[in-house]
Formats: C-alpha cells, structure tokens, sequence
C-alpha cells in the first residue's frame, strides 16, 4: 500500500544531528500544521458562544478536549511512525471496501464542514478589517487556492515555516487580547472544575470537543509524521515516537491557550456584562473596543481570525488528499482537489447566507463543529484499534493502560454523540407535524450509522486484517513483437507505471532494439507528498514501487533482455525529463491509457507537457 503525500515521505533528515536540541527542532513541524486544525475559525464561535453564555464554566471542557486531543494526536503520529501507513490506508487494509467507501464518504464530510468554518472565518474577517460583504469574501477564498499549490512547490519546511507564522500572529494577538480584558483568575480556575451549567451547555461542549478534537487531523498528522527520515531500528523508531510526542504537546497546549483565550475573552467581556447570546464574531469584533476601551482589540481579533482561517485552511486540503488516496487510492491534480474542497463549502454558504443574512453565520459555524464531533468516532475507533495491534505495530503497540485511556474517550464522544443525536431526534419528533416521515428517514438513518459504528469495533476483534494492498499489482506481460532483422536504437529509456500500458510500452520498446538494446524502466512516484518533499524518501510506497521494477528487470532479464530500473518522484512531467536529460539515451518509449478531456483535467497530462522538456525522439504507444 502505497503513501499519501508519498512525495515528501522521509524528506527531511533528522539524522546527523549533533545535539539533542537540533534533534528535537528536526522533527518540529508536522504538530504545528496539525495544531492548526485546533484554533481554526469554527473554534472561535463554539468558544465565544461558551464564553458568552456560560462565563468561564465550560473552560474544563476545552481542557479535557485538548487531553484528548494530545492522546489521539500521538497515537495518530505513532501509526504513521512505525507502520509508515497514514489513518486511511490502514482502515483500507483492514475493513470491507463498501464500509471504507463509507467511512471515506463521512471522513470527506467532516472535510467539508471543517472548510465550511475556514470559508465563514476568512470571509468574516474580511469583512471586519476591509468591510467587504461576506458573499464576497466567501468568494475571494478561492483564491486561497493558489497559494496552496505555492506553498506545495516551496516544501515542507517553507509550508511548515509558514503555517508556524500565522499560529505566532494568533498567539500573540491573543496575549494581548488577555492584556486588554484583565479576566479574574480565580473564575477561570474554577471553571476548571467539570459542571454543564444550562439546557444548551451540552451541544455546545459537543460543539467544542468537535471543534478541538478535529477527525481530519488524525488522518493529517498519521501522514506527516513520515516527512522526517530516522534511523528504522527500534532505537530511532523510539527516539521518533518521543520528539513526534514533544512537538505535538507544545503545539497543541499552544493551541488550548488560543482557545481558552477566546472563552475567557468572551467570558471577561460579554457574559460579565450580561450579554449572554454573544455567538456571532462580527457581534464579538462590534462590541469589543467599546467594552474594552482599546481600539486595537477588535483589529487584532480580525488579524488572529485571518491568520487562523489561512492556516486551517491548507492543512485540510493536505487531509482532503490524504483521505482520498488512502481510502481509494486515487489521485487527482491537488489543484482540482483544492478547488472541489472549497466549492463543497462556498456553495452551502453563500446559498445560506443569501437566503438567511448574515446573521446565520455564527450558527453555521457552531453546526459544523458538531458535525465534526458526530464523525470522530468512524476516526478514532479504527486508529485504536491499530496501534494495539501486536502484529501491525511490529511491537510498538501501546500499553494496556494507554489503551484503557484511549477506549475511555472514545466512550466519551461517542455517548455524547449518542446523547446529542437521540435528544435532536427526540425534539424533532415532539415538533414536527407528520414525524411518519421523520420515522422513515431520520431514525433508519441513526440506526444505520450507530450499526456502522458496533460494525467497526467489533470487527478487528473477530477477524484477521486483511493482507497489505499494494498500490499497484504486476500483471504478466505478454511479450508479443515483430523481431527485426536490424535495430539502430541502442540505449531505450521505457516510462511504466505498473498498468496494462506498460505490456504495449515495452513489446514497442523491443520491437526498436531486439535483445541488444539496453533498456531503463522509469517508473516516478507521483502522490501529493511526493510533489512536496522530493526524492529523498524512503516509504513504503516506495519500496513496493522498487520491488516491481525488480520483479519486471528480473522477468525481462531471465528472457535475455538488458535491463535497468530508475524510480522518480513527483511530477512524472518534472522527474522523467530530469532522468532523460541527465542520461545517455536514445529514445523514450511511454504507454498512454487513451483518455483525454476532462479525466486529462482530473489526473492530468504528462505527455504534452513532457515532449518539451526532453531532447531525444518520444515514442508514444496506445494500449
């Protein structure tokens, strides 16, 4: 099974670090993107509705969240460490393929109203610092798109530097923030003692551990983690698993001070004043120079709500990819996965917003938290039941106490869940005026996903996990070509990609230089990691991918054919003219697979582009 994100697996050394510090500072970074996830602008509306309405009292439940949080998120990181497979490649290897189309479908969802919140915060604060409509500033994050794919070509660490950047602006704007409220202390210690003081204080905790424990960072961090190259014996695997575990608690604890900040802002502010309903950030930014006296609070809240919805937003295209190429192995150009990602959110918004006004906003952003909360369960119960497992942990499963802590906060969100979904339904029925219908539809549907859900923790206990799934499988190729009586092409460079293309490709390839050629099989790892990080990896995708070109050098070979392998990453448009140029050859050889339009638009083109960039004749075959 091959790697999401394979292009940037293991791209960054940490090896041949003199001190302990330069070590830990190697493997800083992929929290940071993750810890993102956890102040993003749904965040905001879930902790400013807390604050306002329940003062400092639900301050725990942003404590426990991040507990969790920090569990979940090194366990995450543990999977990606020592099986070097992400969250949805290892679901894939280990259910049904119909359930893992529903798990992916519920894990896309979850994508979608995390974007739905990153599009209502951007547009929010745009509106706040230029005045812009929000229909408008939902609109121009689109253009949000173009600096992902900017940062894509930049790598890792610049992405990595950047996002740390926009977290820096947030943190300290909320330093100041804290300055300008003077909160009292002594409330915000007892508001960390457990209580739900009201009817409405459990969605909104519901709506807080969605907004904190985020689905889509499971599957992101189970993937970065593997950007750092580390010596595979138990000792590194160790070593790794102990600064992966250092950097998640410092970016995370980072990210509980961005969220309690924002609680204990709205708590110090509006529920002291007795504005209890202070749900929406546009009322927040109205009402907070007024009743803090200082005409930079609300220019510093606008700032840190940029900072955090530009952040958010490039790590959930990243987790959009890895999820699509876990669960169904398909790749796309990130470009069109960015802009699908964000037209599933801008849609429902502005349509909301146009037929509602604005002042839907702060429920919107408080809906789609819950809906990330109701699918953390689909998330989480698959990754504990991996990373205790014996076999597929290799003996870095976790601790039976580990695993008795983890169990217990899955019950937890789970319950709530479960607690949330029956009073919702419960509420419907007493009020609706044909709850047949709601009979029919609603509660088959509830049933459906609490079955879906014993289906998945049960499931591992009662069967083996299934064999490992190659991203690729190899076929026999049929050798079938007219020998010549004389051959002029002495060095063929062959572009395979472990399909039924490769069987034309190469009969055509012998059919130019018989058995005294010298052929080079070309195959280029081209996921979205690999686009990012280079060649400087060492994954599982790309050993599966050495083994095939081994296995086709040893087959053509044992047949009396001369035959070499080169692997490439990235662009197969990029890497294959960079092996042609730095080479000696005199023809390349590429099988197409015929499509054109719009699927050249999904999983793009690589022979128009390549035919300029290469200076021998390219010799193109349709299977």
């Amino acid at each position: 099974m091959g790697k999401s994100l394979e292009e940037v697996n293991q791209s960054v050394s940490t090896q041949n670090k003199t001190t302990v510090f330069r070590k830990i500072l190697a493997f800083f970074g992929p929290a940071y993107l993750v810890s993102v996830g956890y102040m993003d602008p749904g965040n905001w509306a879930t902790d400013l509705a807390g604050g306002s309405q329940f003062g400092y009292a639900l301050i725990w439940v942003l404590l426990m969240s991040n507990i969790m949080a920090l569990l979940l998120q090194s366990l995450s990181a543990r999977l990606g460490i020592v099986t070097q497979r992400d969250l949805a490649q290892a679901s894939r290897e280990t259910y049904p393929r119909f359930i893992n189309y529903i798990l992916y479908f519920l894990a896309e969802i979850a994508i979608a109203a995390c974007d739905l919140a990153e599009v209502l915060g951007m547009a929010i604060g745009l509106n706040l610092l230029f005045d812009i409509s929000l229909i408008n500033g939902v609109l121009i994050t689109v253009l949000d798109t173009f600096l992902l794919l900017f940062l894509i070509n930049k790598g890792i660490r610049k992405m990595e530097a950047f996002i740390i950047a926009l977290v820096a602006i947030v943190g300290f704007s909320f330093v100041f923030e804290m300055i300008f409220a003077q909160p009292e202390m002594g409330k915000v210690i007892t508001g960390l003692i457990p209580t739900l003081p009201g009817e409405g204080a459990l969605y909104i905790a519901i709506g807080i551990i969605g907004a904190t424990v985020m689905p889509h960072n499971l599957y992101l961090h189970s993937s970065l983690v593997q950007t750092r190259k580390f010596d595979r014996s138990k000792k590194g695997i160790l070593q790794a698993l102990k600064y992966n575990f250092i950097d998640s608690t410092i970016a995370l604890n980072l990210a509980f001070f961005v969220n309690a900040a924002i609680l204990i802002l709205a708590a110090a502010t509006f529920h002291k004043a007795g504005m209890f309903e202070v749900a929406e950030i546009q009322d927040a930014h109205r009402l907070l120079e007024p009743m803090l006296g200082n005409k930079w609070a609300p220019i510093l809240f606008a700032v840190a709500l940029i900072a955090a919805g530009q952040s958010s937003t490039i790590t959930g295209t990243l987790a959009g990819q890895i999820i699509m190429e876990g669960y169904l192995n398909l790749r796309i150009q990130p470009w069109v996965r960015r802009i699908i990602t964000r037209l599933i959110a801008i849609v429902p918004a502005v349509i909301v917003i146009s037929v509602f006004g604005e002042s839907v906003t702060g429920k919107m952003l408080i809906l789609s938290q819950v809906i990330l909360s109701l699918q953390l369960g689909f998330a989480i119960i698959p990754l504990i039941h991996f990373v205790s497992d014996k076999s597929k942990m290799k003996g870095f499963h976790i601790s039976r106490i580990t695993q008795i802590a983890a169990w217990l906060i899955a019950s937890i969100i789970v319950s709530l869940n479960a607690k949330l979904v029956y009073s919702e339904i419960a509420g419907l029925l007493e009020i609706s005026e044909n709850p047949t219908v709601l009979w029919f539809t609603v509660v088959p549907l509830a049933v459906s996903f609490l079955i879906l859900l014993l289906y998945i923790v049960f499931k591992p206990f009662i069967s083996k996990p299934k064999a490992d799934i190659l991203n690729h499988s190899p076929h026999n190729l049929k050798l079938q070509f007219s020998p010549a009586e004389t051959y002029n092409k002495k060095n063929i460079a062959v572009s395979v990609d472990f399909s039924n293309a490769d069987e034309v490709a190469i009969n055509s390839a012998f059919e130019l230089g018989g058995k005294e050629a010298q052929y080079t099989l070309i195959h280029v790892v081209e996921t979205v990691g690999a686009m990012m990080y280079g060649d400087d990896i060492e994954d599982c995708e790309t050993t599966i991918d050495e083994k095939l070109l081994e296995d086709y050098k040893t087959m053509l070979s044992k047949k009396g054919f001369k035959v070499e392998t080169v692997l490439g990453f990235g662009k197969p448009n990029k890497a294959i003219p960079k092996i042609i140029n730095e080479g000696t050859f005199d023809i390349l050889v590429m099988g197409t697979h015929g499509h054109s339009g719009l699927k050249d638009l999904l999983f793009g083109t690589t022979v128009d582009k390549l035919r300029h960039e290469i200076s021998i004749p390219l010799f193109i075959v349709k299977k």
